[in-house]
């Protein structure tokens, strides 16, 4: 005749269960991280009805990975004005992404690297409209090289890039 030891018994049928459980927490992890990381980030983009280089950017933006949510406003000063984004760095259109500012035409791949590097300040900015920016491209003109600034909450501006 066979003896059972049920304390070795419960003691497996535990560590079993708690394999069980130790697996499908990794499981629902590891899925939450790949959904989170497969999102695009969405983009909201205030602009003007009438301004074709903006509706070329957002279509920049889009191929690039962003969800862009486009808002056309009658009065795109107001919008930079409760964003902060100071005048020497302003251009014909505002997004705000993951509570970072970026104005004017610039690249996916610039807002991108805000967006992993996490830095201190309030957002990026191409200045004014240079040819050749995403958004800008003139068939038969050359591209102008342009500088990405970065600015913070008190409208101090540095150089982010060069392109």
């Amino acid at each position: 005749m066979y003896s059972i030891d049920m304390t070795s018994h419960l003691s497996a049928r535990r560590i079993a269960l708690l394999t069980c459980v130790a697996a499908l927490a990794w499981a629902a992890t590891a899925w939450t991280s790949a959904q989170t990381r497969s999102a695009k980030p969405l983009l909201t983009v205030y602009k003007s009805s009438t301004c074709g280089c903006c509706v070329n950017w957002v279509e920049h933006m889009k191929a690039n990975g962003f969800e862009v949510k486009a808002i056309d406003v009658d009065d795109i000063d107001k919008v930079k004005q409760e964003h902060g984004v100071p005048a020497s760095a302003a251009s014909c259109h505002t997004g705000i992404v993951n509570g970072y500012v970026v104005e004017g035409h610039v690249p996916a791949d610039a807002v991108l690297k805000m967006l992993h590097d996490k830095p201190a300040i309030a957002g990026i900015a191409v200045p004014g409209m240079p040819v050749g920016a995403p958004g800008m491209e003139v068939p038969g003109a050359p591209k102008q090289p342009y500088t990405i600034v970065s600015f913070d909450k008190s409208g101090k501006t540095a150089v982010y890039d060069k392109r």
